[in-house]
């Protein structure tokens, strides 16, 4: 069962008025959402009978131009339910000038402001407000590492100082640095523009901001993903490892970019290896 929600009950931060000129676009089986200017969460509940108290918000990917609504939001959000996890969906804003004050913040505040109500609302949701974990592919899984590294830093308002930390991170193809050697660079200019100092790359490469805090990681990669580098997800990896998180990876020999929930070999599904590894560190126990 599906409900969607605003983000923000009132006045939407760091944002300038402006008409809503969401799209919703279909094609070649996918559906994306372009001109976000209004987040929304959508809550996907698991049958009573198989919701172990573990959530996850999904971060869809699109490079930041776009949020890839279908096949990473919303068949996600089902397969998840089917081993009892709570998902929440996150249509997250679009960096532009012309409507937000500090564009580079807006997906990440959105992010931020998910967590809390999710974290904050966990009696409500039936779920444990110790198992929230974020699920990011490719531009979402930039957005879900920056989470998971600069959560002790709140860019949204937090009266209650909730806890921004997410307990768990599943990264897709996920974009991880802004250096020049790894990054999209069309993703980088859309999030922190087209010129930005080596302060503002080095603030987002999220494989220089790993820490003993980090939260435990899954990640899936190809290594021929022409779009994100697979050295993105090597070089977090290694800064989890370097820095003792616990943290499993699977890099593909074939998959390409944005494969989704089905990698070419039919036979090998990375999400029976995201729910073993989910079992393995106690996350689908009620």
């Amino acid at each position: 069962m599906k409900t969607t929600m605003p983000l923000y009950a009132t006045v939407i931060p760091n944002s300038i008025p402006t008409l809503d000129e969401e799209q919703i676009q279909f094609g070649n089986a996918m559906t994306v959402i372009s001109n976000i200017t209004i987040p929304t969460l959508s809550i996907f509940r698991p049958q009573k009978v198989k919701a172990n108290g573990t959530a996850i918000i999904i971060c869809p990917g699109g490079g930041y131009v776009v949020v890839a609504a279908g096949n990473e939001g919303l068949d996600v959000a089902e397969k998840f339910n089917e081993i009892g996890v709570t998902v929440f969906v996150l249509k997250y804003r679009i960096p532009n000038v012309a409507t937000m004050v500090n564009p580079e913040i807006g997906p990440l505040q959105d992010l931020q402001e998910a967590i809390r109500i999710v974290r904050e609302g966990a009696s409500e949701y039936n779920i444990d407000p110790d198992k929230i974990g974020i699920v990011g592919f490719s531009a979402g899984g930039h957005l879900a590492a920056t989470a998971g590294t600069h959560f002790h830093k709140s860019v949204i308002d937090n009266p209650r100082n909730c806890n921004l930390r997410p307990d768990f991170l599943i990264l897709i193809y996920p974009l991880i640095s802004f250096t020049d050697a790894l990054t999209n660079f069309a993703a980088r200019q859309q999030l922190i523009g087209k010129n930005p100092s080596t302060q503002k790359i080095t603030a987002y490469s999220n494989e220089l901001h790993v820490t003993s805090e980090t939260p435990p990681t899954f990640l899936v990669h190809a290594t021929d993903d022409l779009s994100v580098k697979v050295q993105n997800s090597l070089s977090f990896y290694q800064a989890l490892v370097e820095n003792k998180v616990p943290a499993e990876m699977h890099i593909y020999q074939n998959g390409g970019h944005a494969f989704e929930l089905n990698l070419p070999n039919e036979k090998e599904l990375w999400m029976e290896r995201c729910t073993n590894w989910m079992e393995s560190n106690g996350l689908l126990q009620p």
